[in-house]
């Protein structure tokens, strides 16, 4: 089945077009999904989502670039959307705390799971550590660094996902490392 083809059948809502969409994409939407939101439930929960947007949207898909990219574009959307809706959650629980109308807050770590097979750190309190780093970069800089470093998608693919250029693909890439630079070396020279 050629790309076509199998986007003809998707557009048609054929049954065999949802399977191998699944089969071919389902470890490589969940993959990208715990890089953004390292807890297991939730990655999956934002995967699936993923897919309903890709079944409900496929009629708008124009094929201005290869249907995986259109794909992770989704994805990475999805995941930012995720992020964005629970750090509004917690300003919200945190401003009524302020307020004195105490909603419990939420006090477990949010990056319990780090079983991502593209972080090859030796135990689980340096991924948090790296993880908390990444999430606290600007929302540009974070999707760049985790599509490079965490998924192993080349500059191309990122630019592709992403819309930019590859001159603003580098630049933020640069960007980001620095400031984990920055932020790692605190956090370490706090800890001695």
């Amino acid at each position: 089945m050629t790309e076509n083809e199998f986007i003809e059948g998707l557009k048609n809502h054929n049954a065999n077009a949802y399977g191998k969409l699944l089969d071919d994409f389902q470890q490589k939407v969940f993959a990208t999904c715990i890089s953004f939101v390292p807890n297991t439930e939730d990655a999956e929960d934002v995967a699936q989502e993923v897919f309903l947007e890709v079944f409900n949207s496929i009629g708008k898909f124009k094929g201005n670039s290869k249907l995986s990219t259109w794909i992770y574009r989704i994805a990475t959307n999805k995941c930012l959307e995720f992020i964005r809706k629970r750090n509004t959650k917690k300003r919200f629980a945190f401003l009524q705390s302020i307020m004195g109308n105490e909603i419990p807050m939420d006090k477990t770590k949010y990056f319990t799971e780090m079983n991502h097979p593209g972080v090859l750190l030796e135990n689980k309190e340096k991924s948090e550590t790296l993880f908390r780093a990444i999430n606290r970069l600007p929302e540009a800089q974070k999707v760049v660094f985790t599509l490079s470093k965490v998924d192993g998608m080349s500059y191309q693919e990122i630019c592709d996902i992403t819309e930019r250029s590859l001159s603003s693909v580098e630049s933020l890439m640069f960007r980001a490392k620095k400031n984990l630079q920055v932020s790692l070396e605190k956090f370490y020279k706090s800890e001695k």
